[in-house]
């Protein structure tokens, strides 16, 4: 974990998400999921990190930690507060009530369905007002002016034509507009994107993304975006952080990590990302059997087991901590 800075925004330490298996009103559960198991990342002021990595690693569990949607086991989520002076980093992880409240306006959430994130019986005016009503931002006319501004800015024109219609009326992607509007109108300093694209067609990501990233920009947001897909993270984010098992195991400039990948997962992936050329043979990634289950995984590494240069030190050690390589690419491998 980088050294906090006066650049960074958001600042995540040994962040950690355990759900309870079993158990019961007179037993305590003695097995838990390591969803998200003591990580560390951080995040500059107007740069975006993308995390990567196979369902059911913990992407979508972190990023709903980092919007407080759940409580963390352990850990601690500090975000810095422009509005105060100095800017002080404050641990979202320990807020409750109404400074919990107030602080749920500088971190909003994209989530990857716009078919399942609007309510189907609001009008696109109700569900990107509501933010507004729920800080206390503005009069009736002002709300409205200000989601006909945000409309506008996210195409969605003339938005007129927009503000009072119901999302079945609406196309995926224009739904997905109307949820990264309700986003950004309450003026957030930082955004997790649960794969904001996947459920959208082809033809219309590049789009998404290009607005997303032209917003960003403007407002000065920063993006965790939550993706399985590489192209996705090279083409919207600086940083990459590749997460496995509840544990992130290798993170770095994203450049430097996909054109210079160190461990063996990040190299699995990589190796899997499909090529347009039918006439193309490639190796199938040299890995082993799937992907264990995190009930109470044992302290070693999370990979050993598919491991193809597992070694005894990985079997009698802890899971290895993030080492830096240089120039900021780290590696959480002994053998590397």
């Amino acid at each position: 974990m980088a050294e906090i800075t006066e650049n960074t925004l958001v600042s995540v330490q040994g962040l950690a998400k355990y759900f309870p298996v079993g158990g019961s009103f007179f037993h305590q559960p003695d097995a838990f999921i390591h969803a998200v198991d003591r990580i560390n990342f951080d995040i500059p002021s107007g740069n975006s990190l993308a995390l990567v990595g196979e369902s059911g690693c913990g992407k979508t569990t972190t990023g709903k930690l980092l919007t407080r949607l759940l409580d963390p086991t352990e850990g601690n989520i500090l975000l810095r507060d422009t509005a105060s002076d100095g800017g002080q980093m404050i641990d979202l992880a320990g807020l409750k009530g109404s400074e919990l409240k107030n602080f749920r306006r500088r971190v909003q959430m994209i989530f990857q369905d716009p078919y399942e994130s609007l309510n189907p019986r609001m009008t696109i005016f109700d569900i990107m007002s509501e933010p507004l009503a729920v800080q206390n931002i503005g009069s009736l006319a002002e709300r409205e002016e200000r989601v006909v501004q945000l409309l506008e800015q996210v195409g969605l024109t003339p938005a007129t034509s927009f503000i009072f219609r119901y999302p079945h009326e609406l196309s995926g992607g224009q739904r997905q507009r109307v949820a990264i509007g309700r986003a950004l109108v309450v003026e957030p300093t930082f955004i997790v994107a649960d794969e904001p694209t996947s459920m959208l067609d082809v033809s219309i990501r590049t789009g998404v993304m290009n607005l997303m990233i032209e917003l960003g920009d403007k407002f000065g947001v920063s993006y965790l975006y939550i993706t399985h897909d590489l192209a996705v993270a090279r083409y919207t984010s600086q940083e990459i952080a590749v997460m496995y098992m509840g544990k992130i195991v290798e993170t770095g400039h994203t450049e430097e990590v996909l054109q210079n990948p160190l461990h063996p997962y990040t190299k699995a992936l990589i190796s899997a990302v499909p090529v347009p050329d039918p006439a193309l043979k490639r190796e199938p990634p040299d890995i082993k059997g799937s992907i264990s289950k995190p009930i109470n995984p044992l302290p070693r590494c999370r990979f050993y087991d598919r491991c193809p240069i597992s070694a005894k030190v990985c079997e009698e050690s802890h899971h290895p901590p993030l080492e830096d390589k240089g120039a900021g690419h780290q590696v959480a491998c002994y053998l590397v």
